[in-house]
């Protein structure tokens, strides 16, 4: 195992010995665990009872936090004739088409997430390779790949993530940073999890959710009683 820092320790140790009764105590803990210099993020992990090999069970969704992510996400839009205007106005940093595609082929990627107007995905696609690996490729899925592009760059900006089940059967998403405080964070945490609740495949036996916990960038995972989380969703 590998070998743990003192103020690691440390925070682990006081998060064992803290008491939880609900789900903000839970959120409290993990938040007084951070101990960095900087605003850590707060990150879930949700182990789901899926099997992520079965199309049916492939867990995949996107959700708008109430309260953002804590960072600002700069936003690439391929477009053409009027919808560059539109993209520009609603405030992408960066807009285009066969001049952005040249530049992310010498090595350029200055943005955070990428949309595209169906009409250039014919030409986005080129460098499928280049942005797949690195999450960045638009996707119908997931609202990136839209003719709505306004509200596509609006709500990107506003702290819309997209998450995707691990092989493992474990989602793994940040919701937002330790300066937020606990209200804000309970709050992300809710929205994700009322959209991880709504997408439960049919074909799933048995418990959904499995287990759950929170954890900050430097902090120790704190483990969260699934039924907290239930008291929570009600």
């Amino acid at each position: 195992m590998p070998k743990r820092g003192k103020k690691y320790s440390e925070s682990k140790a006081k998060a064992l010995d803290a008491q939880t009764s609900s789900f903000e105590d839970a959120v409290k803990i993990s938040l007084e665990s951070s101990y960095a210099k900087f605003d850590e993020t707060v990150d879930v992990a949700v182990r789901l009872g899926v099997d992520p090999r079965h199309a049916d069970q492939m867990i995949r969704g996107t959700v708008v936090l109430p309260n953002g992510l804590g960072k600002e996400v700069k936003v690439l839009v391929f477009a053409k004739g009027e919808k560059e205007k539109e993209a520009q106005e609603a405030g992408a940093e960066f807009v285009g088409n066969d001049d952005l595609i040249e530049k992310i082929k010498e090595g350029w990627f200055g943005f955070d997430k990428a949309i595209a107007t169906p009409d250039m995905m014919g030409t986005v696609g080129k460098i499928g390779k280049l942005l797949g690996p690195r999450g960045l490729m638009p996707n119908a899925k997931t609202g990136t790949v839209t003719f709505d592009v306004a509200r596509a760059v609006t709500e990107l900006k506003a702290g819309k993530i997209d998450f995707r089940v691990e092989k493992t059967g474990i989602l793994h998403v940040p919701m937002g940073k330790v300066s937020f405080g606990v209200e804000k964070i309970v709050q992300n945490i809710t929205a994700f999890l009322e959209t991880v609740m709504r997408l439960k495949p049919s074909s799933s036996k048995g418990t959904y959710l499995k287990g759950m916990a929170i954890s900050t960038t430097m902090g120790p995972g704190i483990k969260v009683d699934p039924a907290l989380v239930k008291e929570l969703l009600k």
